[in-house]
């Protein structure tokens, strides 16, 4: 297969995409069946969050992939346990902000170690910020913890089923490679201003858009973009902007119709699988149903005013992509070259998406 190809994956899905899809789903279906008998659909939240473990390593073989989860179930249940801590803490809004910062640049470096992907703290960092907002009360911060885990735990343990993927020739060693921590910095600076606007206009604000400020940050690699190839950033922050509003339009179809939370619950597991199938192949049709997943689990964490709060989360969204594209042009490791970001293009598209020369965030 040629690099051109490599770039740009077909748009439908082939076997192996349903298969992955179909793992990561029935990792979400069997605690949210435990969550719905016992009457706590609300919880749901921990367990998406330790499903997404089940993401990670599409395409490798089942030794690298069952490390990879297994890093990333450690990472996410770290993500849940700061945030249920911060929540339970009730911490202003600066205190979000200043923890997601030093949490999303460590996730950086250690995602970038490990060689994760999705690549970059996105999960993670999402993790953390979504728990954090979650009111103090609703479920003991140790409950949380084990729902995460236990979710986790057993994402990796049917990751382990099936054949093996195509791919395993990355390395399974971590080793921090040169431009890790200028390209955490970059999440860093990228998260901060998105912060820092989500401290002017409130609490809930600023999860969504650190978070939204991650995206396009994961397309460019350690040794950021070479001059003339900012065309990837744009073409995924386009991605996730017009994904999260058709996204926004489906919640709010959702929430609309007042369906009892167990059939939320139940729809967030159904909304898992094409998140899943499509991410490799098209990002923006992939979170597309990625954002009524998200919104309903954090709806059924804490109820708000359905249209206020999808209003809300576009306005986020647009904070937090600007400042991560902003960050993506002007923060540049040493040695950029072209040479080096068709490297990172490569990597990318061996898990890419649509959008070309990506990964999923």
């Amino acid at each position: 297969m040629d690099r051109g190809n490599r770039a740009r994956p077909a748009l439908r899905p082939d076997g192996q995409d349903h298969f992955h899809a179909l793992r990561v789903a029935v990792g979400l279906l069997a605690p949210a069946t435990v969550l719905l008998t016992t009457g706590r659909p609300e919880l749901m939240i921990f367990a998406v969050f330790g499903a997404f473990a089940g993401m990670y390593g599409r395409g490798e073989t089942a030794r690298l992939r069952r490390r990879h989860q297994m890093q990333a179930a450690v990472l996410l249940t770290v993500g849940v346990a700061v945030g249920v801590s911060l929540s339970n803490l009730a911490v202003p809004t600066w205190v979000l902000v200043v923890v997601e910062i030093g949490f999303a640049m460590a996730g950086s470096v250690v995602a970038d170690a490990c060689g994760l992907r999705p690549a970059g703290p996105f999960f993670f960092l999402f993790a953390l910020g979504a728990t954090a907002v979650v009111p103090a009360g609703v479920v003991d911060p140790v409950v949380a913890l084990a729902i995460c885990a236990a979710t986790a735990a057993l994402a990796v343990v049917i990751g382990a089923v099936g054949v093996p993927g195509s791919r395993d020739d990355r390395p399974a060693s971590c080793g921090v490679p040169p431009g890790a921590w200028v390209h955490a910095t970059r999440y860093g600076i990228a998260i901060a201003a998105a912060g820092g606007v989500g401290v002017f206009l409130g609490f809930a604000h600023a999860n969504w858009a650190m978070a939204s400020a991650a995206v396009p940050l994961a397309v460019i690699g350690i040794g950021g973009p070479a001059a003339g190839e900012i065309r990837p950033v744009l073409s995924r922050a386009g991605h996730r902007v017009a994904g999260t509003c058709a996204g926004l339009v489906l919640t709010a179809a959702v929430l609309a119709a007042d369906l009892p939370p167990w059939a939320l619950a139940a729809l967030m597991v159904a909304l898992l699988f094409p998140t899943e199938l499509f991410m490799a192949r098209h990002y923006a049709v992939a979170i597309g149903f990625f954002t009524p997943l998200i919104m309903l689990m954090c709806e059924l964490a804490d109820p708000a005013d359905p249209m206020q709060l999808v209003g809300y989360r576009g306005l986020d969204t647009l904070i937090g992509v600007a400042a991560g594209v902003v960050v993506a042009v002007l923060v540049r490791g040493r040695g950029c070259s072209s040479a080096a970001a068709e490297t990172a293009a490569d990597g990318a598209a061996r898990v890419g998406c649509h959008a070309g020369r990506s990964v999923r965030s």
